[in-house]
Parts: structure tokens; sequence; C-alpha cells
């Protein structure tokens, strides 16, 4: 069971900075156990779990790994809790960002250097609710995935490409997962390599890769690559909530459109990712005026 530590170079929020990787409660990837974050995934070197602790008192974040992946996991710590991250490179041009920067400014841009791990649940999350994804991600795990190494019995790590590419359509059906969205996920499993690629290119190019694969749009890229690559500017469009949460909090108006949205960001180009963030923080959003959107299941058609 190897071990690191790290000295991160300022401010480190561990929770908010590594939270973004979570897929709704009962994550089989990812959990929270005794103010420990642990985390399951596919690395390079085949399966990892990875548990972090952050030690206040010393400066330090400590980890320990398991499984084959546990030396690539930890050489790639202080690149995950976002080493490479410059918060400051954003200036802000709203009070609102201001504040909420002065009150969480340990919150970095986690960089997991992982593609399908982001891209996959991203995939589930298309035009469904989250809880209708998150759940959709629990199962297929849970079913199809293989224990994590390590000691937390619950966890799972995803399956690897081929694994995914052998779930028959009846599971894929169970789990609610329509045929456009496992069809776009086969897509992307099967071109598995070049995909990973993309975790080693900017921004732009790396969009362009994961978009030239037929049910991947920017939605679905720019959400991959916030935590693949760690991108400040890698601003999701085409969300149903974040134009409105955007528009609402720096403006007071409701009803804001995603070229709205975009306008109003103009002043955080190459970081407006990273002001979205601070602005979601701020926890500033409309009053809800409708009942949530009802949660569908095919499941049981």
């Amino acid at each position: 069971m190897p071990a690191r530590t790290w000295d991160p170079p300022g401010p480190l929020d561990l929770h908010r900075t590594l939270g973004v990787l979570q897929r709704g409660p009962g994550d089989p990837a990812f959990g929270v156990r005794d103010g420990e974050l642990w985390r399951a995934c596919r690395t390079p070197e085949g399966p990892g779990t990875l548990c972090i602790a952050a030690r206040p008192a010393a400066g330090q974040v400590e980890a320990e790994a398991w499984g084959p992946g546990a030396d690539w996991l930890l050489d790639r710590l202080p690149e995950l809790l976002g080493e490479s991250d410059d918060p400051a490179r954003l200036t802000a041009r709203h009070r609102i960002v201001h504040e909420a920067r002065r009150r969480h400014p340990g919150v970095r841009l986690a960089r997991t250097g992982l593609v399908l791990e982001s891209l996959i649940p991203s995939i589930l999350e298309q035009k469904v609710t989250s809880d209708e994804a998150y759940r959709a991600w629990r199962l297929l795990l849970q079913r199809h995935g293989e224990p994590a190494p390590g000691p937390w019995e619950r966890m799972r790590v995803m399956p690897e490409p081929r694994g995914w590419a052998l779930i028959p359509s009846w599971e894929w059906h169970r789990a609610g997962v329509d045929a456009k969205r496992s069809s776009a996920i086969l897509r992307a499993v099967r071109a598995a390599r070049r995909m990973e690629e993309a975790a080693r290119m900017d921004l732009a190019d790396a969009t362009r890769r994961l978009m030239a694969l037929p049910g991947i749009g920017s939605w679905t890229a720019a959400e991959t690559l916030q935590r693949t690559l760690g991108a400040p500017d890698a601003i999701t469009v085409g969300d149903l909530h974040l134009p409105k949460i955007i528009g609402y909090a720096l403006t007071g108006r409701r009803g804001t459109t995603d070229e709205e949205m975009l306008e109003l960001l103009a002043p955080y180009e190459g970081q407006r990712h990273r002001a979205a963030r601070l602005i979601l923080l701020s926890g500033r959003v409309p009053p809800r005026r409708a009942p949530r959107f009802p949660v569908g299941d095919i499941a049981r058609l």
C-alpha cells in the first residue's frame, strides 16, 4: 500500500475541489468516510483506489492508494488537486464573484488526466435529470464494474472499455438509459485510445477530439474536460439551469439564455468556467416557480 504526502502551494478546500468528481449520493466510485475522500478509477496501469486526507495542522495532504493503478494515482496527486491551477488568473469583475472567491480561497480545479471516467457519466447526464443519471451510473457500476482495490468494500471501479461494450441492451434499459445515450457510450469506448489522448491536449483540440464522435456535443465535452483537464475556460453551454443561475446572480433577471450568459461572462474570457463555479458557490439562485421536473423511468416501459 504505497502512500504519499504533498504540500499544497496555497489554501486547498479538498472537499469542494474533488466534490465535482462525485456523481450523486451513493456513487460507487467516490465516497467520504471519516473526513477522508475516496476515489476508485481505472488508470492506464489498471484499477486503483485513492484515499486522501487533509492535515491542516501540518499544511499537508496525505494519500494512500491500492491496486495496480496505485503508483499512477499517487504520482498525479498534485495535478489532481490543482497544483498547476492558478486561481489568481481570474480578475473579479462582479462583487458576487469577488465575495465568493474571498469566502472560498481553497477551491481549485481538479485535473484527473482521465477521459472516459468523466465522459461516460457525462453522457449519462444528457437530457435527463441528475437523479436519473446518478441512478444509472450507480446501477451500471454495481452490476458491471469490479470491486475496487483497498479496504472499502462498497467501492467499485468502472468497467474497462470491453466491459462496457459487453453490457447487453436490456441492462442499459434496466438502468434507465435510452438507446441514444448507450450508443454514444459504446462509440466512445470503441474509440477509447483516441478519447484518452484528449487528456494530453489543450482545451480547443481536446474539445474537437471529443466532439468528432457522434453523440458528444459541446455540453458533454465541456462537462468532461472541466474534470479531465481542470480547464478554467470550459464553460458549459446547453445546460437547463446554468444560464438562469448565472443571469440571476449577475443581473437579478430571470430567464437568461446561453447567448446572454456568454455575454455576461465575456469579461472572464479564459476563466469562464472558474467564474461560473464561484457564482454557483455564492448560493444565489432564482426562486423556484414550478414543481421539480418529474423523474422518468424507462426501465418500467
